[in-house]
C-alpha cells in the first residue's frame, strides 16, 4: 500500500525526497489516527487530509514508503503513539524542528494541532525522551538510551508506561527528587497515578525537603489526590508530611494534613502528634489551629465512645498533647481557648499531671476563677517537700489572683499556709490521699453538674519535651523555701496602708520573718520600714516600729535614728523628740548623743544619705503607679458570679449580675461576654447572643473593650449554629479590619454539619421576600469565603 494512494493531491516529488532524506520520517505509529496538513504547487490551498475509510493504519505498514510525495506542514494526533525512526523515540514536531521544517512551514505546528490535548501528551513525551535518550548509536530495532548517571539497554518494544515507571523508581532510589517529580508529572498526565507505594514514597521523599516551595507543591499534590483518589495515601505518609511542615513553621498546611487524616477517622500516634504540636504551637496562629484540631479530635472521640467503638481508644489524646497546647495558650494569653481545653480534658477523661496543674492554674488566673484555684490548693498543700519548687508557679498565680480581687486577708493566709503546710505532713495520711483519685470541679465545686478533672499532683513525665517557663513575679524558690519578692511585699504594704490596717501588716511581717525572708536576704521588717520612710510614710513606719517593739524584740538603733532623721528633715521636731525618748526607754540611745546634737541636721543628712533607695522602695513606687491603671477589682467578682450562674444554667441570675455590673459602671471584659455566650449557647438561646453582640460593638466603639480572636471565634461559632449569617459576615468583617487570622476550616466544617444544603439550589430570582433574598446573599458570601463550591 502506498501513501500517495490515500490522497489525490500531489506535491513536487523531488522536493519531497530532499525533505525525506534529511528527516527520515517515522514509519510506525502505533494505533494512531493522523491528520496531515499539506500543500503542493498544484494544490496551493491548504486542507486537512484524512485516510479513506477502510485503509490500513500506519501501524500495519511493514516498511517505510519509498515514494511518498507529501510535504508535511503540521500534524494532529488523536491518540498516543510511539515513533520509530533514525533519530530515536521523539515526537514528530521535535524531529521536524531539528531540520528547520517548522520555520519553513510558517510555524504550522503552533497552529490548531498543538491545542489538541492528546497532542500535548505526545509533545510531553517527546520533551521527556529528548532529555533522557542518547542518540549516539542508531539501530532500527534496538537503541541505547541513558538516564542521568546510568545507561541501560531497553527494547524499543517496551511501552512508555514501563519506561516512566522505571525512571520514577530509579530517581527515588537515588534520591533525585526533581527528576522523580518531573517523571511523576509526565506519568500522571499520560496514565494517571502510578502504584500506591510509588506515590507514597515520592511524598515522603519530598517531605524531607527544607524548601518551602517543594513543600507547597507536595501539599497541593496531596489535596488533589484526596479529591481524585484518596485511597492512594497512607496514614504514615501524611503523618510524616505534617511533621515536616510543622518543623518548617508552616502551621496552616500542617493542620490541613492533620484534618485530612481526621476526616478518615485517623489520628497520628500520640508520640508523633506531640512532636507535630510541639512545633506548631511556637506561633500564635499555630496555637489557634492546634487547639481547634484538639476540639475536633475530642468530638470524634466522644462520638465513638458513645457508640462503644473500640477505635475510640486509639484516638484518645494524652496529657502531653494537652500540656503543649495549654502552655502555648498561656504564652499567647489565649485565656478563653485555654479554659475550653481544660473542659475538654474533663470530658475526655484525660489525667492532669503536675505540669498540667501548673499550666491550668495560670489559665484560671487569666480568667479570674479563684474558687477553682482554691480547690486545687487543698490538694497541692499535701504534696511532699520535693515538689514544692515545682508548684512555686501555682502559689504565684493564686497570690496574684487574691491581689486582683483586692482580698488582702486571703493573700496573707496563703502566705502563712505556704510556710507551714509543706514542713509538717503526716506521711501516713498523705499516702492514703495519694492512693485515692483526686478530682477538682471546673466551674464550681458547689455545682452538682460541674465537670470534674482528674489530677495527679505527684506524677511527672520523665521524657517530657516541654519545660514550663518560669513566670514567677510574686514568689520565688530560694534555698529550699518559698520567698516573697519585693513586688509581693510592696502589694501587701500598699494594700494594708490603703485600708488603714498597719497593725495587721506588722503581724504578718513578724509571722513570716522567720520562715520567709526578702529576696535581698536582709531583715524583712528592716526593708519594709526603710521603704516606708523613703516614700514619706513616716507614721506607717513608726506604727510598725511600735508593733515590733511590743513583741519584746525591738529593731536596732540604726532604724530608730533613720526615722528620727526623717522627722527632723520634715520639721516634725515633736515626733523626733518623742521617738528619742522611746529609744532611751528601750535602751537604744547612746549617752554621747544628747538632745542638742539630735537637733542638728548633720546627723539627719548623714543618716539619710547613707541609705540609698532600696529595691523594695522602687517596687512600692511602681505598684502605686500601676494601681491607677489596673482593672477595677469588682470586675473579677462579677465575672466569677456570672461564670458560676452560666455553668449552673441560671441565665437569669447571670443577666442580673451583668446588668448590675453595667449600672455600677464597671467595665465588662472579654471574659464577661464569653461566659454569657457560653451560658446562652448551652440553652440554645442564639437570638440573645445577637443582642449581646450589640453590647460588645457599643463597648468596642467607645474604646472600653478590645475584641480578641477568642471572642470573635466564639461569636462566629454561635452565629453559625443559630443560622444568623448576616451577623457571621459582620464578625468576619471586624476580624478583617483588625487583621486577625481566621481558621476557615473549622467554620466550613460547622457549616457543612449544620447547613449543608441550605439554599443550595435556590436562586436570587426565586426568593419570595426581601429578608430571604438578603439571607441568601449572606449565605452565598459565606460559602465563597470558606471555599465551598
Amino acid at each position: 500500500m502506498k501513501i500517495d494512494k490515500w490522497w489525490t493531491t500531489k506535491v513536487d516529488k523531488r522536493k519531497m525526497k530532499e525533505r525525506l532524506a534529511l528527516l527520515q520520517p517515522p514509519y510506525a505509529l502505533g494505533g494512531a489516527t493522523v491528520i496531515l496538513r499539506c500543500f503542493s504547487r498544484r494544490c496551493p490551498r491548504r486542507r486537512d487530509c484524512y485516510p479513506p475509510r477502510g485503509s490500513p493504519s500506519y501501524s500495519q505498514l511493514e516498511e517505510p514508503p519509498q515514494d511518498a510525495e507529501l510535504l508535511f506542514l503540521s500534524v494532529t494526533v488523536r491518540a498516543r503513539f510511539f515513533v520509530r525512526g533514525g533519530l530515536g523515540w521523539a515526537s514528530p514536531l521535535r524531529r521536524w524542528t531539528k531540520v528547520g521544517w517548522v520555520k519553513q512551514a510558517g510555524l504550522a505546528c503552533l497552529d490548531s494541532p498543538i491545542r489538541n490535548q492528546l497532542f500535548r501528551k505526545v509533545f510531553c513525551l517527546g520533551r521527556n525522551f529528548q532529555r533522557h535518550v542518547c542518540f549516539e548509536q542508531f539501530n532500527p530495532f534496538l537503541q541505547k538510551f541513558s538516564t542521568s548517571g546510568n545507561c541501560e539497554r531497553l527494547s524499543w518494544e517496551r511501552s512508555t508506561k514501563e519506561i516512566l515507571l522505571g525512571k520514577i523508581k530509579f530517581a527515588l532510589r537515588n534520591y533525585q527528587v526533581h527528576e522523580a517529580w518531573e517523571s511523576f508529572q509526565d506519568f500522571r498526565r499520560l496514565y494517571g497515578y502510578p502504584e500506591v507505594h510509588l506515590v507514597n514514597q515520592l511524598i515522603v521523599q519530598l517531605s524531607y525537603s527544607s524548601n518551602h516551595v517543594w513543600m507547597r507543591k507536595v501539599c497541593n499534590l496531596v489535596l488533589q489526590i484526596v479529591q481524585e483518589k484518596s485511597g492512594l495515601l497512607h496514614a504514615d505518609t501524611l503523618t510524616k508530611l505534617a511533621l515536616s511542615l510543622s518543623r518548617l513553621q508552616m502551621p496552616s498546611p500542617a493542620s490541613v494534613i492533620l484534618r485530612l487524616m481526621l476526616d478518615k477517622g485517623c489520628v497520628p500516634s500520640m508520640h508523633l502528634l506531640s512532636l507535630v504540636v510541639f512545633h506548631i504551637v511556637k506561633t500564635e496562629i499555630g496555637t489557634h489551629l492546634s487547639s481547634n484540631y484538639l476540639f475536633q479530635v475530642c468530638d470524634l472521640y466522644n462520638c465513638l465512645k458513645d457508640k462503644k467503638d473500640h477505635h475510640a481508644v486509639t484516638i484518645k489524646l494524652d496529657t502531653l498533647v494537652f500540656n503543649l497546647v495549654l502552655d502555648a495558650c498561656v504564652k499567647f494569653k489565649l485565656s478563653l481557648k485555654g479554659l475550653r481545653l481544660i473542659e475538654l480534658m474533663s470530658l475526655t477523661g484525660t489525667m492532669a499531671d503536675a505540669h498540667s496543674i501548673v499550666i491550668i492554674s495560670q489559665i484560671l488566673e487569666m480568667n479570674g476563677l479563684r474558687d477553682e484555684m482554691q480547690e486545687l490548693k487543698d490538694h497541692i498543700d499535701r504534696v511532699s517537700a520535693a515538689y514544692v519548687c515545682h508548684y512555686c508557679q501555682f502559689y504565684d498565680s493564686l497570690l496574684s489572683l487574691h491581689f486582683k480581687f483586692n482580698d488582702i486577708d486571703a493573700a496573707a493566709k496563703l502566705v502563712l499556709d505556704m510556710t507551714s503546710s509543706h514542713n509538717c505532713i503526716d506521711k501516713k495520711e498523705y499516702g492514703k490521699h495519694v492512693q485515692n483519685p483526686c478530682f477538682i470541679a471546673i466551674g464550681s465545686p458547689n455545682l452538682r453538674t460541674a465537670l470534674k478533672i482528674r489530677i495527679e499532683p505527684e506524677v511527672m513525665c520523665k521524657d517530657y519535651v516541654l519545660k514550663v517557663e518560669s513566670r514567677q513575679v510574686l514568689i520565688f524558690y530560694r534555698g529550699g523555701k518559698l520567698v516573697l519578692s519585693n513586688r509581693a511585699l510592696a502589694k501587701f504594704i500598699s494594700g494594708y496602708k490603703r485600708d488603714g490596717r498597719t497593725g495587721e501588716l506588722s503581724k504578718l511581717l513578724l509571722s513570716i520573718q522567720g520562715e520567709l525572708c526578702s529576696v535581698a536576704g536582709s531583715s524583712l521588717c528592716f526593708d519594709v520600714i526603710s521603704s516606708c520612710i523613703q516614700l514619706g510614710w513616716l507614721e506607717c513606719a513608726h506604727d510598725i516600729l511600735d508593733d515590733i517593739e511590743a513583741t519584746g524584740s525591738p529593731m536596732g538603733q540604726d532604724m530608730y535614728l533613720l526615722l528620727v532623721s526623717a522627722y527632723q528633715k520634715r520639721g516634725m521636731k515633736r515626733e523626733a523628740k518623742a521617738l528619742l525618748k522611746q529609744m532611751k526607754k528601750v535602751g537604744l540611745l547612746d549617752k554621747g548623743l544628747s538632745d542638742d546634737a539630735m537637733d542638728k541636721h548633720n546627723l539627719c543628712e548623714e543618716t539619710l544619705n547613707s541609705l540609698g533607695k532600696t529595691d523594695l522602695a522602687i517596687a512600692l513606687a511602681q505598684i502605686l503607679k500601676d494601681e491607677d491603671q489596673t482593672v477595677f477589682p469588682l470586675v473579677y467578682n462579677f465575672n466569677s458570679s456570672i461564670f458560676f450562674f452560666c455553668k449552673a444554667r441560671m441565665i437569669e441570675d447571670a443577666l442580673k449580675a451583668y446588668r448590675r455590673m453595667v449600672s455600677l459602671k464597671v467595665q465588662p471584659t472579654s471574659e464577661t461576654f464569653a461566659f454569657l455566650m457560653c451560658g446562652y449557647s448551652s440553652l440554645g438561646m442564639y437570638r440573645e447572643i445577637t443582642i449581646l453582640w450589640g453590647d460588645i460593638k457599643r463597648f468596642m466603639k467607645s474604646d472600653n473593650l478590645v475584641g480578641n480572636r477568642d471572642l470573635y471565634e466564639l461569636l462566629l461559632l454561635n452565629f453559625l449554629q443559630g443560622g444568623y449569617f448576616e451577623r457571621v459576615m459582620e464578625v468576619i468583617s471586624h476580624m478583617r479590619d483588625h487583621n486577625m487570622y481566621a481558621d476557615k476550616w473549622i467554620y466550613k466544617s460547622e457549616f457543612l454539619r449544620l447547613h449543608k444544603n441550605l439554599y443550595r439550589s435556590l436562586k436570587a430570582s426565586n426568593t419570595r421576600t426581601e429578608a430571604q433574598s438578603k439571607r441568601l446573599e449572606h449565605v452565598q458570601e459565606f460559602r465563597k469565603w470558606v471555599g465551598i463550591d
